[in-house]
Protein backbone atom coordinates (compact mmCIF):
# COMPACT_ATOMS: atom_id res chain seq x y z
CA UNK A 1 0.00 0.00 0.00
CA UNK A 2 1.51 3.26 -1.12
CA UNK A 3 0.66 6.61 0.33
CA UNK A 4 0.11 9.56 -1.89
CA UNK A 5 0.57 12.07 0.93
CA UNK A 6 3.75 13.30 2.56
CA UNK A 7 6.03 10.73 4.10
CA UNK A 8 5.87 10.39 7.86
CA UNK A 9 9.60 9.82 7.93
CA UNK A 10 10.42 13.14 6.27
CA UNK A 11 13.34 14.95 7.83
CA UNK A 12 13.28 18.49 9.12
CA UNK A 13 15.80 20.87 7.56
CA UNK A 14 19.23 20.74 9.25
CA UNK A 15 19.78 23.52 11.79
CA UNK A 16 22.08 26.33 10.71
CA UNK A 17 25.53 26.73 12.25
CA UNK A 18 24.33 29.89 13.94
CA UNK A 19 21.45 28.05 15.61
CA UNK A 20 23.81 25.33 16.84
CA UNK A 21 26.30 27.89 18.16
CA UNK A 22 23.54 29.82 19.96
CA UNK A 23 22.17 26.64 21.54
CA UNK A 24 25.65 25.54 22.62
CA UNK A 25 26.37 28.94 24.13
CA UNK A 26 23.08 28.79 26.06
CA UNK A 27 23.95 25.37 27.46
CA UNK A 28 27.44 26.53 28.51
CA UNK A 29 25.99 29.64 30.14
CA UNK A 30 23.41 27.56 32.04
CA UNK A 31 26.13 25.17 33.22
CA UNK A 32 28.25 28.08 34.43
CA UNK A 33 25.31 29.47 36.39
CA UNK A 34 24.68 26.11 38.04
CA UNK A 35 28.41 25.63 38.72
CA UNK A 36 28.68 29.08 40.36
CA UNK A 37 25.55 28.54 42.41
CA UNK A 38 26.84 25.26 43.82
CA UNK A 39 29.93 26.92 45.26
CA UNK A 40 32.39 25.00 43.14
CA UNK A 41 33.56 28.10 41.33
CA UNK A 42 36.96 29.50 42.24
CA UNK A 43 36.89 31.47 45.52
CA UNK A 44 37.16 35.24 45.40
CA UNK A 45 40.77 36.22 45.30
CA UNK A 46 42.15 38.19 48.20
CA UNK A 47 44.75 40.91 48.39
CA UNK A 48 48.15 40.33 46.81
CA UNK A 49 51.27 40.70 48.96
CA UNK A 50 54.60 40.81 47.15
CA UNK A 51 57.99 42.47 47.46
CA UNK A 52 59.32 45.64 45.93
CA UNK A 53 62.28 47.96 46.18
CA UNK A 54 62.21 51.13 48.25
CA UNK A 55 64.87 53.42 49.74
CA UNK A 56 65.02 50.94 52.64
CA UNK A 57 65.74 47.97 50.33
CA UNK A 58 63.30 45.09 49.73
CA UNK A 59 59.95 45.64 51.43
CA UNK A 60 56.55 44.00 51.37
CA UNK A 61 54.08 45.79 49.12
CA UNK A 62 50.43 45.56 48.13
CA UNK A 63 49.30 44.55 44.67
CA UNK A 64 49.20 48.25 43.77
CA UNK A 65 52.76 48.83 45.00
CA UNK A 66 52.13 50.50 48.38
CA UNK A 67 54.59 49.72 51.17
CA UNK A 68 53.23 47.52 53.95
CA UNK A 69 53.99 48.30 57.59
CA UNK A 70 54.14 46.57 60.97
CA UNK A 71 53.03 48.25 64.21
CA UNK A 72 55.13 47.40 67.27
CA UNK A 73 52.11 47.80 69.56
CA UNK A 74 50.36 44.83 67.91
CA UNK A 75 50.65 41.70 70.09
CA UNK A 76 49.92 38.02 69.47
CA UNK A 77 48.84 38.64 65.87
CA UNK A 78 46.09 41.06 66.91
CA UNK A 79 45.79 44.66 65.71
CA UNK A 80 46.11 47.46 68.25
CA UNK A 81 45.25 50.09 65.62
CA UNK A 82 41.63 51.21 65.37
CA UNK A 83 39.65 54.43 64.99
CA UNK A 84 41.83 57.44 64.17
CA UNK A 85 44.89 55.17 63.98
CA UNK A 86 43.27 53.06 61.24
CA UNK A 87 42.43 56.24 59.30
CA UNK A 88 46.14 57.08 59.02
CA UNK A 89 47.31 53.46 58.86
CA UNK A 90 44.63 51.61 56.87
CA UNK A 91 44.73 47.88 57.61
CA UNK A 92 45.20 45.55 54.65
CA UNK A 93 41.73 43.98 54.57
CA UNK A 94 41.08 40.56 53.04
CA UNK A 95 37.87 39.75 51.18
CA UNK A 96 39.36 36.39 50.14
CA UNK A 97 42.46 34.35 50.84
CA UNK A 98 45.61 36.53 50.63
CA UNK A 99 47.92 35.74 47.74
CA UNK A 100 51.74 35.71 47.94
CA UNK A 101 53.57 36.89 44.83
CA UNK A 102 57.03 38.03 43.69
CA UNK A 103 59.19 37.21 46.71
CA UNK A 104 56.55 37.04 49.43
CA UNK A 105 56.19 33.68 51.19
CA UNK A 106 52.74 32.07 51.15
CA UNK A 107 53.66 30.17 54.33
CA UNK A 108 53.96 33.49 56.21
CA UNK A 109 50.62 34.90 55.04
CA UNK A 110 47.60 34.68 57.29
CA UNK A 111 44.67 36.67 58.60
CA UNK A 112 43.35 37.96 61.90
CA UNK A 113 39.91 39.19 62.94
CA UNK A 114 39.82 42.91 63.78
CA UNK A 115 37.71 44.42 66.56
CA UNK A 116 35.36 45.82 63.88
CA UNK A 117 34.78 42.29 62.53
CA UNK A 118 36.76 42.69 59.32
CA UNK A 119 39.56 40.30 58.37
CA UNK A 120 43.07 41.77 58.23
CA UNK A 121 46.03 40.23 56.40
CA UNK A 122 49.01 39.20 58.53
CA UNK A 123 52.55 38.27 57.56
CA UNK A 124 54.68 36.28 59.98
CA UNK A 125 51.86 36.89 62.51
CA UNK A 126 52.09 40.70 62.14
CA UNK A 127 48.95 42.57 61.00
CA UNK A 128 49.77 44.61 57.88
CA UNK A 129 48.94 48.26 57.15
CA UNK A 130 49.51 50.89 54.50
CA UNK A 131 50.19 54.58 55.27
CA UNK A 132 48.02 57.41 53.89
CA UNK A 133 51.04 59.62 53.14
CA UNK A 134 52.54 56.99 50.83
CA UNK A 135 50.92 58.20 47.63
CA UNK A 136 53.35 56.64 45.12
CA UNK A 137 54.94 53.23 44.66
CA UNK A 138 58.10 52.72 46.71
CA UNK A 139 57.43 55.46 49.26
CA UNK A 140 58.16 54.70 52.93
CA UNK A 141 56.95 57.91 54.60
CA UNK A 142 55.62 55.94 57.58
CA UNK A 143 58.99 54.38 58.46
CA UNK A 144 60.05 54.92 62.08
CA UNK A 145 57.09 57.11 63.06
CA UNK A 146 56.21 56.81 66.75
CA UNK A 147 52.48 57.47 67.06
CA UNK A 148 49.34 55.80 68.47
CA UNK A 149 51.37 54.12 71.20
CA UNK A 150 54.15 52.52 69.18
CA UNK A 151 56.54 52.73 66.27
CA UNK A 152 55.76 51.81 62.67
CA UNK A 153 58.20 49.96 60.43
CA UNK A 154 58.18 48.81 56.83
CA UNK A 155 57.78 45.04 56.68
CA UNK A 156 60.63 42.96 55.27
CA UNK A 157 60.14 39.88 53.05
CA UNK A 158 61.06 37.83 56.16
CA UNK A 159 58.14 39.41 58.04
CA UNK A 160 60.30 41.50 60.38
CA UNK A 161 60.66 45.23 60.77
CA UNK A 162 63.05 47.23 58.63
CA UNK A 163 64.76 50.06 60.42
CA UNK A 164 66.26 53.09 58.70
CA UNK A 165 70.02 53.00 58.60
CA UNK A 166 71.32 55.39 61.25
CA UNK A 167 74.12 56.79 59.06
CA UNK A 168 71.96 57.54 56.00
CA UNK A 169 69.55 60.44 55.84
CA UNK A 170 66.49 58.68 54.41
Amino acid sequence: MQSSGPSLTARAPAPSRRMVATAAASVVFALLLVWSATGTAAPASGPVVSTGTASLGRVLITGSGQTLYLFEKDKSGKSACAGKCAQFWPPLIASGKPIAAAGAKASLLGTTKRADGRTQVTYNHHPLYTFVKDTKKGQTNGEGIDVFGGEWYAASPAGTEIEKPTSGGG
